[in-house]
């Protein structure tokens, strides 16, 4: 069942980027900003707790 589940979602994202390639590409350049501004403040967590 599950392998059923991941071929399904699979075919749905290939079939999204190739109907809405801008759409998924906004998508994609938000999820991977977000990724980045999450280790940006972990960073920056670190950074200030050494700057006592």
């Amino acid at each position: 069942m599950k392998k059923i589940l991941g071929w399904i979602l699979l075919f749905l994202l290939v079939f999204w980027i190739g109907t809405d390639p801008a759409g998924a590409a906004d998508v994609a350049r938000s999820i991977g900003q977000g990724i980045a501004d999450i280790f940006t403040n972990i960073g920056t967590f670190f950074v200030e707790l050494t700057n006592d």
